[in-house]
């Protein structure tokens, strides 16, 4: 036979006519060759995969069919599911016998893959994670915690949550007290301006909460001198003499205009003079 009609394994050259052979990269081998060269050492026994063994790999591992079982249990994992654990791999129910969280409120293991709700270091099947109050599964919305029990965001409201007295809906975040009642920040206003007064100085005048500005406008007594409120809430001095009042500053002598607090005066009709110009009259 020549040369040309001659078909060898690449490896050990010898024929391979009537023999299985194995391509790789589209040079064949005949199967010692291709096992010593090319097969994977399974991680169960140490020994080679053969070719006419099946080759199961997981993250450049490999293993025989008969040696990828579970480490602990020795079952076999060949198309089930398992999970890894320091190199080991095992069974979903070894995995959750010794890792898996158990569940807060029915005491059973949470599986790996299941859906589950975690919160502060405690786990909870997704169906057993209820609200306290209406008993169904909180899922993924919103909820908050109160005396050891969990709430889902209405039900919270209906039981614990102060009323605004303003605008009657629940008081879930922050808030005002004023006069022993509960007020959201956004709704406690001054009653003229409707101006937002948490965080400002205010006063009340028959129970209704005004700013400074409207108080002094609406009630405060106004200066003699510029016609401007007198208000004693902002720290303001004034000087009262007969019904009628004056800011500090704008007490003054009516001709030289200098200051009368803590001075002798005389009046003239309505008006307030220092001493000098009073004699001068």
């Amino acid at each position: 036979m020549s040369t040309s009609e001659r078909f060898d394994c690449h490896y050990c050259k010898d024929s391979l006519l009537g023999k299985k052979y194995i391509m790789k990269e589209d040079t064949q081998y005949c199967t010692k060759c291709y096992e010593n060269l090319f097969a994977n050492c399974c991680e169960g026994c140490s020994l080679a995969i053969g070719c006419d063994c099946k080759d199961m790999s997981y993250k450049d591992r490999h293993w025989h069919e008969q040696c990828f079982k579970c480490a602990k249990c020795s079952r076999s994992l060949v198309e089930k599911a398992f999970a890894a654990k320091d190199d080991l791999l095992l069974c979903t129910e070894c995995y959750a016998n010794d890792y898996s969280s158990k569940c807060t409120t029915c005491k059973k293991t949470v599986m790996p893959g299941s859906r589950k709700m975690e919160y502060k270091g405690n786990s909870w099947h997704e169906t057993c994670f209820l609200c306290h109050r209406c008993q169904q599964p909180i899922g993924t919305k919103s909820f908050i915690p109160k005396d050891n029990g969990y709430f889902c965001v209405a039900c919270f409201e209906k039981q614990f949550a102060y009323q605004c007295c303003a605008c009657k809906k629940s008081i879930t975040t922050g808030g005002v007290t004023y006069q022993d009642k509960p007020w959201h920040r956004e709704c406690f206003l001054c009653i003229s301006c409707k101006k937002q007064l948490p965080g400002q100085r205010f006063t009340s005048r028959e129970n209704y909460p005004y700013c400074l500005e409207c108080f002094s406008n609406l009630y405060a007594k106004k200066c003699v001198g510029c016609t401007k409120p007198i208000t004693s809430l902002a720290g303001a001095k004034y000087i009262s003499f007969e019904e009628r009042q004056w800011h500090s500053e704008c007490f003054t002598c009516l001709q030289c205009s200098v200051s009368l607090v803590g001075r002798g005066f005389l009046t003239q009709r309505d008006n307030i003079l220092c001493t000098d110009c009073g004699r001068e009259k």
